[in-house]
């Protein structure tokens, strides 16, 4: 473009479409639909518990606040895995909005995201994504939704660990180093504050303690005991990737920590399946 123009919605429209065709030959959209329908399909299958008394698959959990909030729910989600899982499973509908710090990505925003969009729309449900890190960085706020009265439920997947950047690392053949999390109580201490708290370390306990929470007239918290290794694979790996996963894992085995990856296996292994 040589000449930058200016214009409104509406003067630019009318000057765009007398140059625009109609096309008639949808095969570049039947093949689109069919490739979302097969990926969709891939999501959905690994939204499962996970093992009896293993930490829940975080997919599952984001499928079922998903399936269990109301038709206009406000979501906010923290950076890192919580918003990679509010993304992939949490369906908009003209009525929903999902809020988050998208260009910025800055660090526990879930809980202030919330706390502003339930200010500013008192009788719609808000629900926070949170992770444990980010909710740990800004646990305070738990007391402005106590003292502000304000319904916020506050979902934490609580993975013990960093895990975007753990997997950041894992991509660039780093050997896990400074991401533990030696996690609180957060449902003890949201019931401390004067919130609903629960926590859940079973798949069969998820969905009626978030019911309790999301039907509790006041702010609620709900801590779930979240698997730390599942992996969160991009549509389509480069050798980058591959060299570094390759290297994060030979130099894991030759640090003693063989234990890291029999767990990221088991963890994953569905997802082999299913590929």
């Amino acid at each position: 473009m040589q000449v930058p123009l200016v214009g409104t919605v509406k003067d630019t429209i009318d000057a765009l479409l007398p140059m625009i065709t109609v096309k008639a030959d949808a095969a570049h959209l039947d093949r689109m639909r069919a490739h979302y329908r097969r990926a969709r399909a891939r999501l959905d299958r690994l939204a499962s518990p996970g093992r009896d008394g293993s930490p829940l698959h975080p997919q599952y959990i984001a499928a079922t606040i998903d399936r269990l909030a109301a038709p206009d729910a406000v979501f906010t989600a923290d950076v890192g895995t919580p918003c990679i899982w509010a993304a992939r499973y949490l369906r908009m509908n003209g009525t929903r909005r999902l809020i988050g710090s998208f260009s910025h990505g800055s660090m526990a925003n879930a809980l202030p995201h919330a706390i502003g969009a339930q200010a500013a729309h008192p009788g719609r449900q808000v629900i926070a994504l949170s992770g444990d890190g980010g909710l740990a960085m800004l646990l305070g706020e738990l007391l402005t939704l106590r003292q502000q009265q304000l319904p916020v439920k506050v979902v934490v997947f609580s993975n013990g660990a960093l895990s975007f950047v753990e997997l950041e690392m894992k991509a660039a053949g780093i050997v896990t180093y400074g991401t533990d999390l030696d996690n609180p109580d957060f449902a003890g201490i949201a019931r401390a504050a004067g919130l609903f708290g629960a926590r859940v370390d079973k798949a069969d306990e998820l969905q009626d303690a978030l019911q309790a929470a999301f039907a509790h007239d006041g702010p609620a918290l709900v801590d779930v005991r979240t698997a730390r290794q599942e992996l969160t694979l991009p549509p389509k790996l480069n050798y980058g990737q591959i060299r570094g996963f390759t290297l994060y894992a030979t130099r894991t085995i030759l640090s003693g920590a063989g234990d890291e990856l029999v767990e990221l296996t088991r963890t994953n292994l569905r997802q082999l399946e299913i590929e």
